[in-house]
């Protein structure tokens, strides 16, 4: 797990006092991503030191079988390590801003359900979880421990891959797939997938819809650890910007929304999370 310091740095105290007189008094919407979840040792796709990495698109995924076997080895790998991450002070943070009434929910791009495990009670995982794997042809979903146990049974041979490298999306690189076996549905024989939105695929209607209604009903939007290169996030900030509700940004780097902020934070998110939860909740 990364280290970090849970005090804000001094040349950033007189933004965070801007924000937290901002978000006094109004009920406010959080946006997330990988930002969040770093320092639970899960990477981020494009914060400072971040490995080039192109993921898979559904449509490659889909398309042919070498791609499925490669996605299916490396995100049964990623997963292990993945699903033994746990919250940090960060996400306590953001369950504790709910739990006082401060917040009214959190909208994840992350996929590691992490917010929920941390104690937030509205969460909408816009990019889905890592937890559930769907069926394409039937439906039917399946919980993905059974999955991997499945997947562990069939390729014994993955224990030998040694040290691995995870993505935030849960992947890793497995260099030898000729003989994976892939998982099937066991009600159908159809083709399963995580329950998360790859590159290339559209986000569900309805998960879009309940995001936007949390934006809407808010006072406030705070996104924290997202670079907003991701359309769907970009599209929540200006439903905000929209309805003329303050914007506060906390992210170490650039982000896409950055003009349009009331105050942007570049700050690490756990030690401003830590702060903003103590002095708002």
């Amino acid at each position: 797990m990364a280290a970090f310091t849970t005090e804000v740095p001094p040349e950033l105290a007189s933004d965070l006092d801007r924000a937290v007189d901002i978000l006094s008094g109004r009920r406010f919407a959080m946006l997330t991503g990988a930002g969040v979840s770093t320092d639970s040792g899960i990477p981020d796709y494009r914060g400072e030191g971040a490995p080039k990495r192109t993921p898979m698109t559904f449509q490659q995924f889909l398309a042919d079988e070498e791609y499925a076997k490669r996605y299916w080895a490396g995100s049964h790998l990623g997963y292990r390590r993945f699903a033994a991450a746990s919250p940090n002070a960060g996400h306590r943070a953001i369950a504790d801003l709910e739990l006082s009434g401060a917040a009214n929910g959190v909208i994840t791009q992350n996929v590691d359900g992490l917010h929920k495990q941390a104690g937030s009670r509205k969460v909408v995982d816009l990019h889905g979880a890592m937890d559930r794997v769907l069926c394409l042809t039937c439906g039917q979903m399946f919980a993905r421990e059974s999955v991997s146990a499945r997947i562990d049974d069939a390729n014994p041979w993955l224990d030998t891959e040694g040290a691995v490298e995870i993505a935030p999306d849960g992947d890793a690189i497995v260099t030898d797939i000729d003989s994976f076996v892939v998982p099937t549905c066991t009600v159908c024989g159809g083709r399963l997938k995580p329950d998360v939105v790859f590159f290339g695929e559209f986000i569900p209607a309805e998960k879009y819809r309940e995001a936007s209604a949390l934006v809407r009903s808010s006072d406030a939007l705070v996104i924290a650890g997202s670079s907003l290169v991701v359309n769907s996030g970009i599209r929540l900030l200006e439903e905000a910007r929209r309805k003329r509700l303050p914007i506060v940004i906390v992210n170490r780097g650039v982000t896409k929304g950055d003009t349009r902020a009331t105050v942007k934070l570049d700050a690490g998110t756990t030690e401003t999370l830590v702060e903003l939860a103590r002095r708002l909740a």
